[in-house]
């Protein structure tokens, strides 16, 4: 699916058994940097999803310091650990950006969670596309313009498709409205993981 350009819906990239395997290893990634939940810095008020991180940085938030990316985990102070090779290679594969990806966030979506409109700007390299992977329940995602008040398109995103935000859709604002429980069975607890790998430094 095409739009904006630099847009790009790849709808089943990730086979199932490609994805019962990124599952495992984000799993173990989780174990070694634990969920927790990013607070808006201006309310104090906690993100309704859950988030951790993998790769050499880490986003987080909080109102002692804002929007940032940051080498530790915000609760243990330990490095996160190491980026899954599989996720390199679907950033070298879709990205077109010659550097690898130095931070992959990672979203848990409960039911009822979601994710208001905004655009990824902590990064230094607005040429370095925004690489998003979904696991586990489908989701409603929606991709506007430059502005936040652009009119906004919504489709379906499932377990297994990657999104590319990239050229002049690297600014646009987007998020996810709701999650659709009981549509995947990849996640036993139900439930999304979303994996979105970024390139933070210029290259």
């Amino acid at each position: 699916m095409t739009g904006t350009e630099g847009f790009r819906h790849l709808p089943g990239y990730l086979r199932p058994d490609r994805q019962a395997r990124l599952l495992a290893q984000i799993r173990e990634a989780i174990v070694a940097a634990p969920l927790f939940a990013p607070i808006m810095p201006h309310t104090g008020k906690p993100f309704s999803v859950r988030m951790s991180n993998c790769g050499p940085l880490g986003w987080v938030s909080d109102q002692r310091g804002g929007y940032r990316y940051q080498g530790v985990h915000p609760d243990t102070d330990r490095p996160w650990p190491a980026m899954p090779t599989a996720l390199v290679e679907i950033w070298q594969d879709v990205s077109g950006y010659p550097v690898p990806p130095e931070a992959c966030l990672i979203n848990y979506y409960a039911a009822g969670a979601r994710m208001g409109s905004h655009r990824d700007q902590d990064e230094e390299d607005p040429a370095a596309p925004v690489v998003s992977v979904s696991l586990g329940d489908d989701a409603t995602f929606h991709v506007g313009g430059a502005r936040r008040t652009d009119p906004k398109r919504r489709m379906l995103l499932k377990s297994g498709d990657v999104v590319v935000l990239g050229g002049a859709a690297r600014m646009s604002y987007h998020g996810i409205d709701r999650i659709h429980p009981g549509t995947s069975t990849l996640l036993p607890e139900g439930g999304r993981l979303n994996l979105t790998l970024r390139r933070v430094t210029r290259a």
